[in-house]
């Protein structure tokens, strides 16, 4: 036969005891009671509705906090959603702006592969004085064998043909022509000023 107090087990023993001596459950409760006394939103104003004395003062006063409270809430609803809608539209505006950006950059790119640059000029054009433009090249040779670079309007130098000296002079072994620092120009083989442009 089994002993009815050995099947019995002590829910202290399992649980621990309902009020532990290290808790102050008094002063636990007391203050739950007077932090709920203290709630906000609907609830603290039906709570503060009981409380007050009842005049018609008090009455309207706390419906005018009621309705501004009310209010408060409607503006930041109807603020936070403009807010929203704008950045909406912002984003929207932004993603259409650069949406026809790419589209005209397309076009214009599409453009400019169907239309290939060509030189419509004869590639020699011929002058009565016996000059002659290479359309090609864009470079004038005159009858007496200068050449002039047409769209800078200089004298072409050919650098292959040009020997630089070390006090600044150069001479041109295509033509013969050594030219000094200060720009006299001398022919090399008859050893005669050719011109003075300095």
């Amino acid at each position: 036969m089994v002993n009815p107090t050995s099947a019995y087990i002590n829910p202290t023993s399992v649980y621990g005891p309902l009020f532990p001596a290290s808790s102050d459950w008094v002063a636990d409760t007391y203050t739950a009671i007077q932090n709920s006394k203290a709630s906000g939103g609907l609830l603290g104003m039906l709570d503060n509705a009981r409380h007050s004395n009842g005049s018609l003062r008090s009455s309207l006063y706390s419906s005018a906090r009621a309705a501004n409270t009310f209010a408060l809430i409607s503006q930041n609803t109807v603020s936070g959603a403009g807010s929203l809608y704008a950045q909406i539209a912002s984003q929207r505006s932004k993603e259409a702006d650069a949406k026809k950006l790419q589209e005209a950059l397309d076009a214009l790119s599409a453009s400019k592969q169907m239309v290939q640059s060509k030189n419509v000029l004869d590639p020699f054009i011929y002058f009565d004085d016996g000059s002659t433009i290479d359309t090609n090249s864009n470079i004038l040779t005159m009858k007496d064998g200068t050449q002039i670079d047409i769209t800078t309007g200089l004298k072409v130098v050919d650098t292959s043909s040009i020997m630089q000296l070390a006090n600044g002079a150069y001479l041109d072994t295509k033509n013969n022509i050594l030219t000094l620092p200060d720009g006299t120009q001398i022919d090399t083989v008859t050893g005669l000023k050719i011109s003075v442009t300095a």
